[in-house]
């Protein structure tokens, strides 16, 4: 039934459905599941390419079982008194995780940054961090230092303690695109020089001026777009000051 676990006939569904070429909002209209819940499915299951309905029975099963043997359950998401359903808070924080290790972060980097992005505050600690994930705090330590690196997490002492908590905030996005434009840049610099090392007469060089200039378009852009935010994140702060 909605809401409940997939059953193998969902299973086969949607299987039948990725081998059309549907996409997950439409299977979950099909199947009255949420989109979430059936990207995740996939997702752990080999993907839209290796997805096998019978595999995924087998594969879910065998992981229920080692959940329950391993461990009990993580504590669910507070809900900050805002009357949230905490399965669906719980669903939407495993996709996000998953998404953003997609995209190229780690997989324990992934699950801090969504941990902190999800809370209202934006900020926990490292022992609330250690809590939630269930994890060690040299593991929690390592993640922050990378995410700092990336300048997507800040650190900040406890106000009266000793202790540190792990901060994020509305611009997290806009500092990490602007870490890829300098790293665009840094690569049009190294570009033209191969540039000009192998002679743009060469068919080496010639790639390396044809590279050069990609990554100089590509950062104009970039660097163009960051503007906009800037200036639309002004206009939106001064619009809340003065309401």
């Amino acid at each position: 039934m909605p809401g409940g676990r997939l059953t193998s006939e969902d299973r086969q569904r949607i299987a039948a459905g990725l081998a059309e070429g549907l996409g997950y909002a439409e299977l979950g209209r099909r199947l009255g599941r949420p989109a979430s819940t059936i990207m995740r499915e996939v997702t752990r299951n080999g993907g839209p390419e290796g997805y096998r309905a019978e595999r995924a029975e087998e594969d879910t099963a065998t992981r229920a079982r080692r959940a329950k043997k391993a461990r009990p359950a993580a504590p669910a998401v507070p809900d900050s008194g805002y009357g949230r359903d905490p399965e669906a808070v719980q669903g939407f924080l495993e996709t996000f995780t998953t998404m953003l290790a997609q995209s190229g972060l780690p997989k324990m980097e992934a699950r801090v940054l969504a941990a902190v992005f999800t809370t209202d505050a934006g900020t926990l600690t490292a022992a609330d961090l250690v809590q939630r994930l269930r994890v060690s705090a040299a593991s929690v330590s390592h993640a922050v230092g990378f995410l700092e690196q990336q300048g997507l997490v800040r650190r900040e002492r406890v106000p009266g303690e000793r202790r540190e908590r792990y901060v994020t905030d509305d611009e997290i996005w806009l500092r990490s695109i602007l870490g890829a434009v300098e790293m665009n840049e840094a690569l049009a610099g190294m570009a033209r020089r191969g540039a000009d090392v192998l002679g743009t007469e060469t068919p080496a060089g010639a790639r390396f001026a044809s590279s050069a200039e990609l990554f100089a378009i590509i950062s104009e852009s970039m660097r163009e777009l960051l503007e906009r935010c800037h200036r639309h994140l002004a206009a939106a702060q001064d619009a809340e000051r003065e309401n």
